[in-house]
C-alpha cells in the first residue's frame, strides 16, 4: 500500500491514519482537572480519539503533557514548494578559477596579486556562539572543507562574537565589503529575527548593497529571504557552499549591471527615454541624433 501524495497524512499506527503525538505545558499544577484540560485542548486543536499519555509536574504551577490523537487534515505533497538556491556547488579550485576569470580576482593559489572579494562576518547582538561563523570563515573550515580564509579570492574579516549591529555596518562600509555574513543562534521569542531586521535597517540607511548571508541552527533559505537577506544556510553547511554562492551571486549582479548599462546605452532601459534616438557615439559625446 502506497501513500497518497495528494492527501498526505501522518503515520501513527498504520498508513494514512493521521496519528500524531504532541507535547505542551499548561500553567496549572498536575491534577485530574489539568489532565482533562489537556485532553479538551487537544480536541480543540482538531485531534480525535485523544489520549493523554503523560502528565508530569515541572514546577509548583506547571504541568507537562504528551498527548496522542488523530487528525483528519491532509497536505498535498505535490504542491510543496521550498525555495532553494539554484547554483552549482563548486570545488575549492573551481571557485578560485571562476572568481579569477569572471570577477578579476587573484590568480588561483596566489592571493598577493589581483583583487580579492572582501567578506566580513560575525555573530551579532548578544549572541556569543562563534562555532558556525568560525567554521565558514576560518582556515580550518568544517569536516575537511576549508574556510573562506583559505581562498585566494577572498579577503576575510571575522569580527567574532557579540558584535553590535552598528559596529558591523561601520566596518562593512569602511572595508567596502562585498559580502556580509551573520551567524545567529535561535533565541527565545525570535529575538534573533528582530536583531537581523535591525541590522538590515541600518544597512538600508547607509545604502549598503553588499551581499547579505545569514546562517544558524534553524535558519533556512526561505526564512532568510522573508527577512530580507540574499541567502540563508542551516546546520551542516560547508564553507565551499557559501563560497560558491558568493561568487555566483556576484557574477550574476555584475552581469545584471552590464545588461542594464547596455540597455541604457541602447535607449531601452529605465531612465533612458531622454537618450532615445541618439547614437552611442552621440550619447557618449553629449549630443547627436541617430544616424
Amino acid at each position: 500500500m502506497a501513500a497518497d501524495p495528494k492527501n498526505l497524512k501522518p503515520y501513527g499506527d498504520h498508513l494514512g491514519d493521521g496519528g500524531v503525538q504532541v507535547s505542551f505545558t499548561l500553567p496549572v499544577p498536575p491534577s485530574d482537572a489539568a489532565k482533562e484540560a489537556a485532553r479538551l485542548y487537544a480536541e480543540k486543536m482538531g485531534l480525535e480519539k485523544v489520549q493523554v499519555t503523560c502528565m508530569e509536574g515541572i514546577g509548583p504551577e506547571f504541568t507537562f503533557f504528551v498527548v496522542y490523537g488523530f487528525s483528519k487534515l491532509t497536505i498535498n505533497f505535490d504542491k510543496i514548494i521550498v525555495p532553494k538556491m539554484e547554483i552549482p556547488r563548486l570545488t575549492h579550485k573551481e571557485i578560485e578559477e571562476v572568481a579569477h576569470q569572471k570577477l578579476g580576482c587573484s590568480t588561483p593559489g596566489c592571493s598577493t596579486q589581483g583583487r580579492r572579494i572582501v567578506v566580513i562576518g560575525g555573530t551579532t547582538g548578544s549572541d556569543a556562539h562563534t562555532v558556525g561563523i568560525d567554521a565558514i570563515l576560518s582556515m580550518k573550515g568544517l569536516a575537511g572543507d576549508k574556510g573562506l580564509e583559505s581562498y585566494s579570492c577572498f579577503e576575510v574579516h571575522n569580527l567574532r562574537a557579540q558584535v553590535d549591529n552598528k559596529v558591523l555596518v561601520e566596518q562593512a562600509m569602511k572595508l567596502k565589503a562585498e559580502a556580509i555574513l551573520v551567524s545567529q543562534l535561535v533565541t527565545q521569542q525570535d529575538q534573533h529575527i528582530k536583531n537581523l531586521k535591525e541590522m538590515l535597517k541600518l544597512l538600508k540607511e547607509v545604502k549598503n548593497r553588499a551581499l547579505l548571508v545569514v546562517g544558524g541552527p534553524r535558519m533556512t533559505h526561505k526564512i532568510a529571504h522573508e527577512i530580507g537577506f540574499d541567502a540563508g544556510f542551516g546546520p551542516g553547511t560547508k564553507p565551499s557552499e557559501v563560497a560558491s554562492f558568493i561568487v555566483h551571486e556576484l557574477i550574476r549582479r555584475q552581469k545584471d549591471g552590464q545588461e542594464k548599462s547596455k540597455s541604457r546605452l541602447e535607449g531601452k532601459g529605465p531612465g533612458a527615454s531622454s537618450k532615445k534616438g541618439r547614437s552611442l557615439f552621440g550619447w557618449l559625446g553629449g549630443g547627436g541624433e541617430d544616424s
